[in-house]
Parts: C-alpha cells; structure tokens; sequence
C-alpha cells in the first residue's frame, strides 16, 4: 500500500515540480512533510495572496497539523509586542486636530486676559463717570434749566434727553445716599459674625443668586424711568407717570445698594475670621462653579455673556476688597503694617478668581471646538459700543451700554463706596478739604486719560474687526415681539435712522441682517446661528430653509447682552 502510495504522489509532484521550475520558483517551497495546497483556481487568490485573519491564514484553515511549539512561545510573543509598529500619519487629521486643541487652550489664558484687561478698564471707565463727569454734568443741567427764562424757549424742551437723564441719576444718587446713612453698618458686621460658618456660606451664595437677579431687573426699571421721562409728550399716555417709576428706581438702587453692603460685610468677617475656614470655603466656591459651567453646551453667543458676566464679577469683587481694606484700616487707625497683614489674603482671593476663570474658559473651548480668536471679538463688540455712544446719533449713554452689555450697574455700588468713604474718612480744616479738592481733580484726571485710551484702543479693535460699515451705516432692527411687515414707523436704513408715527427719531445700530453682497464682518461659523423655533421644529430645516430664514432670528454680537436668552443651551 506505501508502494501504491508512493507511486500515485510520484506524478503529482513530478508535475508539480516542473511547474515551479517553469516559474522560478525553488522546489523546496513546500516541504515534503506537509501535504502541498491545491492549485489556485480561476477566482481565488493564490497562496501568495492569502488574507490574514487573527493570528491565522484562510489558506491554513484545512490544515489538519498543529502549529509547532516554537510558534507559541512566551518569548515569540514578547518579542512581537517590544518590536510592534504604527504610523501616526495614517490617521493625520485626527493628531492635527488634537495639537490644535493643546495650542487653543495654550491661547486661551492670554487671550482672556486681554479680554478681561479691557473689560474691566470699561467698568472702570463707567464706575468713575459716576463721581467725577456726572455731578458736573448736573451743575450744567441745572445751570441751563435756571437760567431758561433769560434766553426764551428756543426750543419745545426745557432740557435735552441727556440732561434729563443726568439729573434723574443725580437726584437718585443724593436720596439714596441720605437712606444709607440709616443703616447701621457695625449693627450688621456683629450681627453676620454671630453666625456659624455654614450659615455665612450659603448666606454668600444667596447674596450672589439675588445680586444677579436683582441687576437684570434694576437696569430695565432704570431704562424704563429715562425713557418714560424723555418720551415725547405728543405720544398717547401708554405708561404709569414719571413718579412711580421714579420711586420704584430709587428703591431698586437702595435695595441693590444694601445687598452689596451685606455681600461686603460677610467678605470682610471672612477676612477676620482666626482660622480664615470662611474664607477658604468661599473661594472654594469659585472652583465649584466649574463644574457648573464647563459641562454645559455652549455657543459663541453663551460664551459672549459668561465673559461678560466675569468681568462684572471680576471688577465687583475689587471694589469689595476695596471696601473691606477701608472699613478694617479704619478700625486700626489707618496703620500702615495692618494693611501688610491683609495683602496676602487679597492676593489670595484675586488670584483664585483669575485662575477660575482661565480654567473655566479653557475647557469650555476645548469641549466646545470654540477657537482662541473668538476673544478679539468679543473685545471688538465691547469696543463698539465705546465707539458708538461717541456718535452724533448716538442713543444711549456710554455707562448705561455697559450696564446692559455686562450687567454691570455702577449706581448701588457708587451708592455704597460714597456712604463707606465718608464714614470713614473724617475730613477736618481747610488742609483737608484742600485734599478732597486735589483727590476729585485727580479722580478727573484719570477719568479723561482713561476714556482717551479706551477710545483710542476701540477704534484700533474696530478697524481690525472691519466694523466700521456697521458704525457708520447702522440698520434698523424691528420692534421685538412685531414682524418688521407690521412696523408703523417709516424707516431710512441708508442712515439708519428709523421715524416712528408721531415724528420721533429713533437710532439704533444693530442690524439683523445683511445684504448678500456685503462682507461679513464678524468671523461666523454655524454655531452662531440661534433657531427661534422649537427643537421638533429643528429637524426640518434642511426642507423648510426657505420659510426659517424668515421665523429665525440670528443673533449678532452686538444684540447680545448680559441677559438675553440664547438657544441650544444645555441646562
């Protein structure tokens, strides 16, 4: 039977090996010990083509011998793992995109602070305004309203809107700050104090809930009480008179006035506190809102208000401290060493707060694909309303567009830095009041040097930001709540100036859209585009484009305000 063996393999691998001469191919390909494959047929793959399967060949499935021991040993393995290669270019994109990302949060500190630098000399800008332009603005004021009868009524108007306006806030500021002096500020220190630590803690959260809520109210009570007062008198009577809102904005600003004298006197107990666990706990508050923060979806919109709301945060928290230095140098007579003992913890809490912030915006970026250079404009459209308010047809005060952009409303605070200032400062003889006289010369001073280069720097930010059409060539927006079909005023938006029905002149410089054939201003993307519709609604877009253009309201930077509603956010 070996015999008949023998001689039927004989042919096979006669032929065989004839045909791997007549290809070149060394006869010892396949050893004698293991049956040879059959021939590739027509449609298969030749055994040089065998595709690899996890750790086996197709081609070796019907083998029918084991693999020998020296294919499954330990070393073999161990080897094939220490020498295992891969090539990061086969997947490029992906690797770029992550270096990107390393690069954008690398960016996102200096870019923030620049946004923040600039922020914050806005607040301070609109905060001096308040001790220094406005009182003469008032005297000026009442000057012309004296002195009317003497030159005859040129005109309908006994004062302009803007004077009007200044002596409101004046008045508000006088009354409010006669109020404060009822209340007790050493009463409130000893009664906060009394309190255990917990307590104070939530009390501090509280006040900061309330002081956010308390300003978004107080700047529309503040806006309803200029307008109703400036109003043109031809108009139908649609308001409930100029007292009542008169009344109602002097309690806002008390009311906001002694929320902030609580929120400094409990920051300051936490700096006298022995064991300084009240401190700790609050500045640890700061670190809790990243956690409240990064893990939500944001658009560039979003981001646009939180920054704005830390730069108001931020500034607040300065002139807190600054309160809190006054009121404890006061309680050790003005000496100097104390104010060495207090340095560290302020340095302490300045720096929890920018490190809170550069780490809150960094990973909100990067979990948001939110570039680095979003922050140049964001910084343009605060630049922009610098610029605009200095316009001939400008329709707001400079403070009163800080208020609305950031939330930021400097009267309370006035308010309340004027009613710590004087009580802790006693001024005696004419060598003092000489003093006061030097100090509020130089309080004008830096109010003109710091408006001069805040000017100059928002121009150079609108140039780069190529905003000057909008500057220039404002258009129109529609009521809200009204489509612009149903608008009863007649609009020139050549000039952007649009002339309701009774006559009046109404400017505004925020556009809703524009012409196909302009350039875009603004760097977009399509997460800037906010959809008014709901979310079923949403997923109909892609077949009723044509009619959303129309129900959809994109949002520019300019229309965003510290406390307007941006959709596709995540709460």
């Amino acid at each position: 039977m070996a015999g008949v063996a023998d001689a039927a393999a004989a042919p096979g691998s006669g032929g065989e090996g004839r045909q791997d001469s007549s290809r070149g191919e060394p006869k010892t390909l396949w050893g004698s010990s293991e049956p040879r494959p059959p021939a590739a047929g027509p449609g298969q793959p030749s055994p040089q083509q065998r595709t690899e399967t996890l750790g086996f060949y197709e081609s070796d499935r019907g083998r029918k011998k084991k693999r020998s021991l020296s294919d499954l040993s330990l070393l073999r393995f161990i080897s094939a793992e220490l020498t295992r290669g891969y090539f990061l270019e086969h997947n490029e994109a992906k690797y770029t995109e992550r270096r990107e990302r390393v690069y954008t949060c690398m960016r996102i500190p200096k870019e923030l602070e620049k946004l923040m630098f600039f922020g914050i000399f806005l607040c301070l800008d609109a905060f001096l305004y308040v001790f220094t332009l406005l009182p003469l603005r008032v005297f000026l004021a009442m000057f012309r309203f004296i002195t009317l009868p003497c030159y005859g009524l040129r005109d309908r108007r006994l004062l302009q809107p803007a004077q009007v306006c200044d002596m409101l806030k004046g008045v508000i500021l006088v009354i409010c700050y006669f109020m404060m002096h009822y209340v007790d500020y050493s009463m409130m220190y000893h009664l906060i104090r009394g309190q255990s630590v917990i307590k104070l803690y939530i009390i501090y959260n509280m006040l900061e809930v309330a002081d956010r809520l308390i300003s978004s109210f107080g700047q529309d009570i503040l806006d309803a009480l200029y307008w109703t007062a400036t109003e043109p008198k031809e108009r139908k009577r649609a308001h409930i008179g100029v007292i009542p809102h008169f009344f109602m904005a002097v309690f806002y600003v008390f009311l906001h006035a002694i929320l902030i004298m609580v929120q400094a006197t409990t920051l300051n107990v936490a700096f006298n506190s022995h064991n300084k666990s009240l401190l700790t706990i609050m500045m640890s508050n700061n670190f809790v809102e990243i956690k409240g923060s990064v893990f939500k979806k944001f658009e560039k919109n979003n981001l646009f208000q939180m920054s704005n709301s830390d730069i108001k945060e931020r500034f607040t928290n300065y002139v807190l401290l600054l309160i809190v230095c006054l009121r404890n140098m006061e309680q050790f007579s003005w000496n100097p060493d104390h104010f060495w003992v207090l340095f560290p913890d302020v340095c302490m809490v300045v720096a929890s707060e920018i490190a809170v912030d550069i780490v809150k915006h960094a990973f909100i970026t990067k979990f948001n694909d939110i570039t680095a250079d979003v922050y140049s404009e964001y910084r343009a459209s605060l630049a922009f309303d610098l610029v605009s308010s200095r316009q001939k047809n400008a329709y707001t005060d400079y403070s009163d567009s800080v208020s609305r952009r950031m939330g930021f409303i400097p009267l309370p605070l006035a308010v309340l830095l004027i009613r710590v200032v004087t009580s802790s400062i006693k001024v005696q003889g004419v060598l003092a009041y000489v003093c006061v006289v030097l100090f509020y010369c130089g309080l004008i001073s830096l109010k003109v040097l710091n408006s001069i280069v805040l000017l100059g720097k928002s121009c150079q930010y609108v140039k780069e930001a190529k905003m000057e059409e909008k500057l220039f060539n404002p258009v129109v927006t529609a009521t809200p709540g009204k489509p612009a079909g149903k608008q009863q005023g007649t609009f020139k938006s050549s000039q952007g100036i649009s002339t309701d029905e009774n006559g009046s002149t109404l400017v505004t410089n925020q556009p809703v859209h524009q012409k196909e054939n302009m350039p875009s201003l603004l760097v977009t993307s399509n997460s800037d585009q906010f959809l008014t519709t709901p979310d079923g609604e949403e997923k109909d877009i892609s077949q009723d484009s044509s009619e959303l253009k129309h129900r959809s309201a994109k949002k520019d930077l300019l229309e965003i305000d510290r406390f307007t509603i941006c959709g596709n956010r995540i709460d």
